[in-house]
């Protein structure tokens, strides 16, 4: 199920993008970023509609996934 994320209080939204970025452990390529700046991309991303903050009923968690891999993982279902 996607959470509206414009619903979360701001705080909430950003504790959610930390704990997804220090999860994930993503190389961004030669030059390493900031935890600030990779909670701004995803953040951007979500405004964009790029992403979207998805509960798991299964896990009983909330992951951010990418809005295709959503709807491809909802299809077989």
């Amino acid at each position: 199920m996607i959470i509206p994320w414009k619903d979360l209080d701001s705080e909430t939204l950003d504790n959610l993008i930390e704990s997804f970025v220090l999860r994930e452990g993503t190389d961004y390529g030669k030059h390493e970023r900031s935890l600030t700046q990779k909670v701004a991309d995803v953040r951007r991303q979500l405004t964009s509609g790029e992403v979207v903050l998805v509960w798991s009923e299964l896990h009983e968690s909330v992951n951010i996934m990418l809005r295709e891999q959503f709807r491809v993982g909802a299809e077989e279902q």
